[in-house]
């Protein structure tokens, strides 16, 4: 929470999965009309996700975003209406290549999908039921390579491991954080069997600031942010108001100012009503 949580708030930034996208992928109606109420009543409203771009670009049409998609924990800034990449913070060929052999070292080889993000496209080593899962949720194409360094003719935006073992995931991620530090890499999850990795510095709270001041003018005491997972603890600690879903896990609930009902219950409607509409 920034200084201020009194301010006005003028920006809602929002996550999308477990936060405005929950089990069936959509935004409902209820969240919808929510936020074309606090728009109507100035407020602007934009998207901060881990998620591609090009993966993102359908609920910023949804929801009729006023900004720029924050895309890939806040690596990636776009704008639809122009086209325009505003900022775009890759991760070091160097780096990349170092963790596409800690994450294809032979006892973990079979244990883990991993992405590469290059040029808002996606790479793995082929397509296993995991990947289905993945692509059929993101909504997005995916191109098999037998080899991923050879992707890596330029810098990737994210690499991502993917496992359905949650504890594996936890493991990898201690490891990575002893292994590089946080000036170094940054490594998160999103979801519990997801571990992200991301340039040194990049995260939603640091590409939010950047939108705010460099774009509108705003600051941290004019935002609300809503969200749902550790990729969001720095955003939820950055804005005036930061609030948990229901389904945020209970360290992230913690740290934030209020928390909502569930993703399921329509939570993002409930926080909008109460600190924007205040209704």
């Amino acid at each position: 929470m920034s200084s201020s949580s009194t301010a006005e708030i003028k920006l809602l930034i929002v996550d999308i999965d477990g936060t405005i996208a929950g089990q069936s992928n959509q935004v409902s109606t209820r969240v919808k009309q929510a936020i074309k109420a606090a728009q109507a009543a100035g407020v602007l409203v934009g998207i901060a996700t881990g998620r591609m771009y090009k993966s993102a670009l359908r609920f910023h049409h949804e929801i009729d975003a006023d900004i720029p998609i924050i895309a890939y924990q806040g690596a990636w800034i776009q704008d639809p209406a122009t086209g325009t990449t505003h900022r775009h913070l890759p991760v070091p060929v160097e780096i990349a290549l170092e963790l596409i052999d800690y994450f294809e070292q032979s006892h973990l080889l079979d244990q883990l999908s991993i992405h590469v993000y290059r040029d808002d496209c996606l790479y793995v080593r082929g397509i296993n039921s995991d990947t289905e899962l993945y692509i059929g949720r993101s909504g997005i194409g995916v191109s098999p390579v037998a080899d991923l360094r050879t992707v890596l003719t330029d810098q990737p935006t994210k690499i991502l491991a993917m496992s359905e073992d949650t504890n594996l995931i936890q493991e990898l991620l201690l490891d990575l954080r002893q292994r590089y530090s946080p000036a170094e890499l940054h490594v998160t999850t999103s979801v519990p069997i997801f571990l992200e990795t991301t340039q040194a510095g990049v995260n939603k709270a640091t590409a939010i600031d950047y939108v705010a001041n460099e774009l509108l003018g705003l600051t941290a005491a004019n935002i609300l942010a809503i969200g749902d997972n550790y990729n969001d603890v720095e955003m939820l600690a950055y804005a005036g108001i930061g609030v948990a879903m229901g389904n945020a896990p209970q360290d992230v609930q913690a740290i934030s100012d209020w928390v909502a009902p569930d993703i399921e219950a329509d939570g993002v409607a409930i926080a909008i009503e109460k600190f924007i509409l205040n209704s």
